[in-house]
């Protein structure tokens, strides 16, 4: 090139020249195709590799409404990446869809993916899709189809980007939401099993940027790997959610995600309720206290951004808070007493507030 200009190629151009491999695509199908199959459903029609997923919504609903829900996993990507372990990725993209559906009571149907990669690595894309397919299992839901699109040029070889939309059904009349909350109702807590799915740019700035620690590293605290630590997956509560809505009158639920429990609590409640959250019922886990500390990140800060060690939160009817209780713990989710519903004035906006102070935090 001398002028400006683009010299052309001596030979003629293709499609892999360009940088886009189809045979490594289709191999990546082949070594995904096993995991796929497994997070089915009987409603599932035909198999892969149609241009559309077939669903048939089978059963005797009176009233079935459709919920759906899109999300990724955001920077969490760059640990796995970082750390080349892509296997638990795609069940944290599948937690993250499915517990927002389940939260107005919406059974998970279906889920499909997309990622998005530099350069197809076939054995890289089978381990998402495993992960996507393990959380699919998990959920109950099926893996009804996805795409694969590699983009060079865009994305650097190794780096990858996963979405994913389900679609869950629930009765009419039996839609979960703030309608149903009362003052006096009990707000249950359910553990989380660490930072899920939120709030990594922050603590990769305090922990590796600033901190510069290792991701290899052994962390007395956890008693494994930061990098371990970091790639926990995200806890999938959408069959314990569903069972507990099913056996005991649960109002709704709030999956708490990006904001953190205060925001994610208040969108579920109606206007002139609020919720008071006692923070002395609980301490968070080691790695919120690590990242408070060596950021030196402020407590309002550190709630806004992660869950602090509450994952989803389910608002029961007072009667019912032992049997609730009962039942996750039967469904070995670590739950606990969170705090009430209170009456605040007639229209006002709805609110969350924690208050006191975490037992050794």
């Amino acid at each position: 090139m001398t002028d400006g200009s683009v010299d052309k190629p001596t030979t003629g151009a293709s499609y892999a020249a360009a940088g886009v491999d189809i045979d490594a695509g289709e191999r990546a199908v082949e070594l995904f195709a096993p995991h796929a199959k497994r997070a089915t459903r009987p409603e599932v029609l035909g198999g892969l590799g149609g241009f559309a997923g077939l669903f048939s919504l089978k059963g005797d609903y009176r009233e079935p409404v459709l919920a759906s829900s899109s999300d990724g996993v955001g920077t969490k990507l760059v640990i796995a990446q970082a750390m080349d372990k892509h296997d638990t990725v795609g069940r944290d993209l599948v937690a993250m869809v499915v517990d927002d559906l389940v939260v107005c009571g919406a059974e998970p149907l279906f889920l499909q993916d997309y990622i998005a990669i530099g350069k197809v690595i076939p054995e890289m894309v089978a381990d998402i899709v495993k992960g996507i397919a393990d959380g699919c299992v998990d959920a109950g839901c099926a893996l009804l189809g996805g795409e694969t699109a590699e983009h060079p040029g865009v994305m650097e070889d190794g780096h990858y980007d996963i979405s994913a939309t389900g679609v869950g059904v629930v009765e009419a009349d039996s839609i979960l939401g703030p309608d149903r909350v009362r003052a006096g109702d009990v707000v249950i807590a359910m553990g989380s099993s660490g930072l899920h799915s939120n709030g990594y740019s922050l603590a990769r700035k305090v922990l590796l940027d600033w901190g510069h620690m290792d991701l290899s590293g052994h962390v007395e605290e956890f008693g494994r790997s930061l990098g371990e630590e970091l790639l926990e997956p995200t806890r999938i509560y959408a069959k314990d959610c569903l069972a507990l809505a099913a056996e005991s009158d649960v109002r709704t639920f709030a999956h708490v995600t990006g904001g953190g429990l205060a925001d994610n609590l208040s969108r579920v409640l109606p206007k002139g309720l609020s919720a008071e959250l006692e923070r002395n019922t609980w301490t968070p886990a080691p790695i919120f206290s690590l990242i408070a500390q060596r950021g030196r990140v402020e407590r309002v800060e550190m709630e806004r951004t992660f869950n602090m060690g509450v994952g989803m939160v389910a608002i029961v009817a007072p009667e019912d808070t032992d049997r609730a209780q009962a039942i996750l713990t039967a469904r070995h989710v670590d739950n606990w007493v969170l705090g009430t519903i209170k009456r605040g004035e007639p229209g006002a906006p709805s609110a969350a507030t924690l208050v006191g102070d975490h037992p050794r935090f």
